[in-house]
């Protein structure tokens, strides 16, 4: 179907049915999305499939083995059988990633990391699909392809695309806060060893009783926080200098570890919270959430072939443990959804008989046939719950908690959930530009690497970044003004 010269198409579903947005999405009030909702499953799932055959996002990434170890008792908030005891260690495998590049770009690019880690408990594995930052550029599900597209290349230039970057963020700005941050010395980690880990999202630690609350989970390295400090010293860095690092570091038995820390509210805390607890684009204040110890990580051993062990290491974090549940995040819950949905597509129906993917103890006779299935297929075991022959499947009662105090009610809306941008989007932000000028130099580099990247925009973009940076702080955006446009004025 034409249009008339220069007039925009009508944006439709994939099925041609004509759309009043391409941002909203189908849920319960303010409850989980409702799985009817086409449009949002069929975005993420096309776009689950657009690369092969490496990973969409953190297609660049190193990992290792290791074991988590309990180190304080939180049997008073959860029944996870990974917490039971102190000293109690579990297996662990992680991946650490940057986000955007290629499978061969640089380990140094600005970027935030993937931190990923796998542990193979008795009850399943559970997956900790966390990033070095605390926040994110979304809170939003749909936004997700629309943001990565413009992390990836100009489909005319196939270059990176300043025009693109800034183009969104500037017209998103809920991503302010994850922004100070990238372009902070944060944003170029000097190795996967000296940054923290963060879930971003919020979970809930269940009990068989009902009763949860609300947690965010943090790794913070004990290797101390080090990052490179400018741009042209983590260019000159080797492009695989984090890969290298980890492998040389666990190989000469310099083994690295990281404390785990859990934030936690109880619902009626929550609901009093001046923070959203649902929107990944805010954290927790730590005067109003302590940080409470749970355990130690510590990686100690190298993978034996990197395909086999960490390009097929499938994570998602829908892969759960009893005592664990996921929020009513929404970026969360779609999460749930694409993250095994790109590792059927990437790795195959039957990804998790993959060694490095497969649980300690599994067993669903359920889930049959489909390509590449190695594992005798359950033999003679019948398909469906039967009573033949004492083929039955056995249930284990009490494991899947009822949370009675979180009830959704209403009826289906279909908007964008945290509505418009508002001053209390840029609030964590302007504390964070505070926190970045108590040390010598720390703006000054945030200015200039901003700076040098948004030269490259077009004009317009560059003004609309200017006037979000400024929310954050007038003098902010001034800063940033005179600095690119200088670049700028100087290329001309």
């Amino acid at each position: 179907m034409g249009t008339e010269q220069g007039e925009r198409p009508v944006y439709t579903t994939s099925n041609g049915y004509p759309m009043d947005s391409s941002q909203a999405y189908q849920r319960i009030n303010n409850g989980p999305l409702l799985l009817q909702d086409f449009h949002l499953l069929d975005l993420l799932a096309h776009f689950d499939r657009e690369r092969i055959p490496e990973r969409v996002v953190h297609a660049k990434g190193a990992g290792a083995y290791g074991e988590f170890e309990v180190t304080h008792d939180i049997s008073d908030i959860t029944s996870i059988d990974m917490f039971n005891s102190i000293g109690k260690k579990t297996p662990v495998l992680t991946r650490f990633s940057t986000v955007g590049g290629e499978k061969g770009s640089s380990d140094t690019a600005r970027d935030p990391r993937g931190f990923s880690v796998k542990f193979y408990t008795d009850q399943g594995n559970w997956d900790w699909v966390f990033n070095n930052t605390p926040v994110f550029f979304i809170r939003d599900p749909t936004l997700f392809p629309v943001f990565i597209h413009t992390q990836k290349r100009n489909p005319q230039t196939n270059l990176a695309d300043p025009t693109m970057f800034w183009d969104y963020l500037s017209s998103h700005p809920e991503s302010v806060h994850q922004l100070m941050t990238l372009f902070s010395d944060r944003g170029t980690p000097y190795s996967y060893r000296h940054m923290h880990g963060f879930s971003g999202h919020t979970f809930k630690f269940t009990q068989p009783s009902g009763s949860f609350v609300y947690v965010q989970i943090h790794l913070l390295t004990n290797q101390g926080i080090r990052n490179f400090t400018s741009a042209s010293e983590a260019a000159s860095a080797s492009p695989d200098h984090h890969t290298a690092d980890l492998f040389s570091a666990i190989s000469s038995g310099d083994f690295p570890s990281w404390t785990v820390y859990i934030q936690t509210l109880t619902p009626s805390e929550a609901a009093a919270f001046p923070v959203n607890i649902f929107d990944l684009t805010k954290v927790w204040p730590h005067a109003l959430a302590p940080l409470r110890p749970v355990g130690r990580l510590t990686l100690n051993r190298n993978p034996q072939n990197y395909f086999a062990e960490i390009e097929q290491a499938a994570f998602s974090p829908s892969h759960l443990v009893p005592g664990v549940e996921p929020s009513a995040d929404p970026v969360l819950q779609a999460r749930l959804f694409s993250y095994p949905d790109t590792q059927r597509h990437r790795l195959g129906t039957n990804y998790q008989q993959i060694p490095v993917n497969r649980a300690v103890k599994a067993w669903n006779p359920f889930q049959r046939d489909g390509g590449m299935r190695v594992d005798g297929n359950y033999g003679a075991t019948m398909g469906y719950e039967n009573t033949v022959g004492g083929q039955g499947v056995r249930y284990v009662k009490g494991k899947q908690p009822v949370a009675t105090d979180e009830a959704w009610e209403g009826g289906k809306v279909r908007s964008l959930v945290f509505g418009e941008v508002g001053e209390e989007d840029y609030v964590q932000a302007r504390g964070l530009w505070e926190v970045l000028g108590r040390e010598e130099g720390y703006q000054e580099r945030f200015v200039g690497n901003v700076a040098g990247h948004l030269a490259g925009a077009s004009n317009e973009v560059r003004n609309r970044t200017y006037v979000m940076f400024g929310r954050v702080d007038v003098a902010l955006g001034s800063r940033i003004k005179e600095a690119t446009e200088g670049i700028v004025n100087g290329r001309k």
